[in-house]
């Protein structure tokens, strides 16, 4: 039997967990305003006089305020010179004010008024005659400014926002360090409470619950759990699933920090792991730590791809993303989002730098079998790559000999 699989309960391991006993500090608004200074020079290189951010994680990013979208418009102007106006819905100003991470100008619409005419008044007032749009804004937005202000010269502000975002501080290192490890240890003891016949919903619930025990900002950001066939199917399959010795376990799952993203995978078996499946699994882990060696400042992002399938393939998986082998790229950016830019794909050609967040799994999928997918993430540093948290060290003790 695979080690520190099973033989315990839901139960008994939310029991065992307090939150989180060492929390990360905030971003403060000092880092705030380092971040809008890097994204005015940022706004001068690409040439245009004002920045629109609207509601989501790089409003989060810059303003701190961490809405999602809506109908309504909620944005962040941000002029080449002065301070930053806030666009928001009058009934809402409280809620702003509460959030509000940096010093800004507020402007407020009435629900019958037109925000979009409101911010052409705004950027017209900067004296901008070039937009730089967020790239996440919704179409009904970029329209709505198009018609309210025909003279502004649209550009894609995506060299400013993922230009500032691609790069973390200490600080946002801080506060992924902590969301992933507590990822880790809802792992674990995810593990611990298999048995045969449980449900996929059972765990994901368990999942749901530990991530809250431990502080996540609202539990589990997502949480996929795969038993059997269904982890040949990187995203798995609809329906309930249950367990079965000799299955192939596949747990993806992830929670946010002050916003901030974990993504880990496991992979392991329930009971003895047959030949093929052992086989599969030791390549999937050459692979992962074949890419994590690779890493190096300068390192063009798509090579950290070529090198995990240079390993598949050499085993008879693939070619590209032929199956059985990888289909999708060997990782992506992390951080506000859970998928950013850089990513680890063949054509990303961005020079690795430090400070860059990234996942590694470079997923191995057996048609109508199983899968086996090894998932963590490092950060760039100035002599290669640092593990937030450590690789799955084997098949047979997939939390360690300890557990």
């Amino acid at each position: 039997m695979t080690h520190g699989i099973g033989g315990s309960t839901a139960q008994a391991e939310l029991a065992a967990l307090a939150p989180w006993p060492t929390p990360a500090p905030s971003i403060t608004a000092a880092e705030r305003a380092e971040r809008l200074a890097r994204a005015r020079r940022l706004l001068a290189e690409l040439g245009a006089d004002a920045l629109i951010v609207g509601a989501g994680a790089s409003l989060r990013y810059f303003a701190g305020v961490g809405w999602n979208a809506t109908e309504r418009l909620v944005a962040m102007i941000l002029p080449s010179e002065g301070r930053p106006a806030m666009i928001c819905p009058r009934f809402e100003l409280g809620s702003l004010e509460a959030s509000l991470g940096i010093e800004a100008d507020i402007v407020l619409w009435e629900e019958h008024e037109s925000p979009y005419a409101l911010a052409a008044g705004v950027l017209a007032g900067f004296g901008a005659r070039t937009l730089a749009l967020d790239p996440a804004l919704p179409f009904f937005i970029v329209d709505g400014l198009r018609l309210a202000a025909p003279d502004l010269a649209p550009v894609n502000a995506a060299p400013v926002i993922d230009g500032c975002r691609m790069i973390k501080s200490p600080a946002e290192l801080a506060l992924m360090s902590q969301a992933k490890a507590m990822t880790l240890e809802v792992q674990r003891r995810a593990a611990r409470i298999l048995a045969a016949g449980i449900t996929t919903t059972a765990v994901r619930r368990f999942i749901d619950q530990a991530h809250r025990a431990l502080g996540a900002d609202d539990g589990s950001s997502f949480c996929a759990v795969q038993f059997g066939v269904a982890s040949a199917y990187p995203h798995g399959l609809p329906g309930e699933q249950r367990l079965a010795v000799g299955d192939i376990v596949l747990i993806d799952t992830g929670c946010k920090v002050q916003g901030y993203n974990s993504d880990i995978t496991r992979t392991y078996v329930f009971g003895e792991a047959s030949p093929e499946q052992r086989r599969v699994w030791e390549i999937e882990k050459r692979a992962q730590a074949a890419a994590f060696a690779a890493v190096k400042p300068g390192v063009p992002c798509e090579e950290i791809d070529a090198v995990a399938r240079r390993v598949l393939q050499a085993e008879g998986f693939g070619p590209d993303y032929a199956l059985p082998g990888l289909p999708h790229r060997t990782g992506h950016g992390i951080g506000l989002s859970i998928h950013e830019a850089p990513y680890l794909v063949r054509g990303d050609r961005t020079p690795l730098a430090p400070g860059m967040c990234f996942s590694n799994e470079p997923m191995i999928v057996v048609p109508d079998a199983f899968g086996v997918r090894l998932e963590d993430h490092f950060h760039v540093t100035a002599e290669g790559a640092a593990w937030f948290t450590e690789p799955q060290p084997s098949l047979d003790a997939p939390f360690g000999e300890t557990d």
